[in-house]
Order: C-alpha cells, then structure tokens, then sequence
C-alpha cells in the first residue's frame, strides 16, 4: 500500500473515531470536551504500527473532525499541530523505552502509562490555550479545561491504542475449551457492568472484579475491551445524568467520570500485562526444562548428543569418532 493510500486510510479512520468520541462529548466551562477521545488512541497505534511517515493522516483527519464542528480559522492550526504532536512525541517515548507492540511485559504497560500521561500535555496545553486566546474561555477556567481535555486525550492511549496494537498484531489461538467461560464472562459483562453504570446508589467498584476475572483468564484482549465497555457505558450515562452521575454539575460529573475510567484503564492494562509477561516467563522456563530433560535421557541412554564429535569408549574415555580409546598409561 502507497504512503499516500495508507496516509487517507489513517486520516478516514481518525474522521470516524473523532465522530464515535463525540457522542460522549461534554461540556465544561462552554468548551466541548470528551471523557475519551478514541482519535488519539488511533494516531499512537497507527504510528507505532505504520510509523511516523503517516503523519500527515493524523493532521488530516483532525482538521476535518474540528471542521465537522465548526468553521476552520486561524487558531485551528493549533489545534491541530497539538492533536499531531501529542502521539508523535508519545511515539517517540515508547521508542526511547523500548516498547513492544505485543505489550507481553509489565514494562510496556508502564511505558504505555507514562507516554500517554507525559505526551497529552502538549495536545491538552494547546487546546485549552488556544481557547483563552481566542476569547472562548476565560483565564481562570484555563486549568479545568486543560485537565479534562487532558484527561480525554490519556484516555483514548491507555484504552483504544493497546486493543488496536493487539488487532493488529499477531493473533493468539483461541482453545475450544475456553469458550464457555469465554461466553460466561461476556455474560457476566452485559450484565454487572449496565447493573453497576445505571444504579444511582453508584456500584460502579462492582466493575473491579470483572476486570480482574478477565485480566487473568483472558489476559489484554478480555481485561481490555471489558474495560472500554465499562469506561463508554460509563460516559453514556454521564452524558444522559443517569444511574451514579445524576443531580451532578457538569465538573463533578467529569470528575467522577475521568476518575473511575482511570482506575478502570489502568487496572486493566497494568494487570493483564503483568499476567502475560508471568505466563510468557513460565512458558520460557517450561520450554528449558523440557530441553533439558531431552539432554539428559540421550545421557542416560548412552547415546551421542547433537554436536558432541567425541564419542563414548568400553572404559568410559572419549575419543575422535572411528578411533579406539586410548589405553591408560602404566
């Protein structure tokens, strides 16, 4: 695929993740922002998968998504300079890391955590300013928007970029036999998590457990998307006033909303890529034991190993291969 081909591709996808993240868009302080914002997500993954020659894609499709909202000016260039810069530096952090894509280590995870937490500033910093600048936001509202944009842009990292990495990385054999417990979880979802979003006595901590159960089972992909359906269903209820958010100001709700999708992302990430690295770690030791346990039964079978090019005389000596031992000196 040409770069220019792969450059729209990335632009589409981001046009289309910015639409998806708008519906749970809030307003704070008169200023648009979301709980999530999934195009950010879609720009670090496709860097990192891509590199960084699709740039262009990220600026084109925020261009167009600040479009679909309102009329392009001046100040929009910022915007999306900031909304290109952000995963770019992200990137290059992971980089610097030394981040995997197959978040198989407890390292990664982190790595993925802090990119996100370090990178969003530069994104958040120049959505916010430019709103002061240009009028839309008074100075002393400058630090409410930038965190809940902040918090917005860090979530799209932590909860869209690894379920895209791990799509569009090499897949898994799923085993037969764990359907059932498969379908049991997803059950288990459908139902504790709308229980615990729509209960106005907010039994939001029910989500806990579940994440758990699929961290350890299911590791990235099933802790993963039971987080992101826990973190939208969340929003939604937000955005509508209902079940743990009701009779809330627009700051208490995003407050309460940035904190539990917080814990929820990195429960999910840190957890499960602490049980894959254990899991690859005990795979990797298995294998050893088994190479090791071959070695010895061609020892105890008296039988000549790969690569040994002496082989075993009558006395017990070893000696070049078609010649006879060497008899004991006198």
């Amino acid at each position: 695929m040409g770069t220019a081909l792969t450059t729209l591709l990335v632009a589409a996808v981001y046009y289309l993740s910015g639409r998806l993240g708008l519906l749970g868009r809030l307003t704070i302080e008169g200023i648009v922002v979301t709980p999530i914002w999934p195009p950010t997500g879609v720009a670090v993954a496709a860097l990192v998968v891509l590199g960084l020659r699709v740039w262009p894609g990220i600026a084109l499709g925020s261009l167009l998504v600040i479009a679909s909202l309102t009329t392009p000016q001046a100040t929009t260039l910022v915007n999306v300079a900031g909304n290109t810069l952000a995963p770019l530096c992200a990137v290059l952090l992971l980089r610097r890391i030394g981040f995997r894509p197959d978040i198989s280590r407890l390292r990664d995870g982190l790595a993925l955590v802090s990119a996100g937490l370090c990178a969003m500033v530069i994104s958040s910093t120049a959505g916010a300013g430019v709103q002061v600048l240009s009028g839309a936001l008074d100075t002393g509202d400058f630090w409410t928007v930038w965190l809940a944009w902040w918090v917005g842009d860090t979530m799209g990292v932590l909860l869209v970029t690894p379920l895209l990495l791990l799509l569009l990385g090499p897949k898994e054999r799923f085993r037969v036999r764990r359907w059932k417990e498969a379908l049991c979880l997803v059950v288990t979802a459908a139902v504790l998590v709308p229980l615990a979003a729509l209960s106005p006595v907010s039994l939001l901590f029910l989500v806990f457990p579940l994440l758990v159960w699929a961290a350890l089972r299911f590791e990235l992909i099933g802790s993963l998307s039971c987080a992101l359906f826990a973190s939208v269903l969340a929003t939604f209820e937000a955005n509508t006033g209902n079940g743990a958010f009701v009779q809330q100001t627009g700051l208490e709700v995003m407050a309460k909303l940035g904190a539990f999708n917080g814990a929820v992302a990195l429960t999910a990430l840190l957890l499960s890529s602490l049980v894959t690295e254990q899991r690859t770690t005990r795979r990797s030791v298995q294998r050893a034991c088994d190479e090791l346990a071959e070695v010895l039964e061609h020892l105890t079978a008296g039988e000549n190993l790969p690569g040994v090019a002496g082989q075993r005389g009558q006395d017990g000596e070893f000696g070049p291969p078609g010649q006879a031992p060497t008899p004991p000196r006198e």
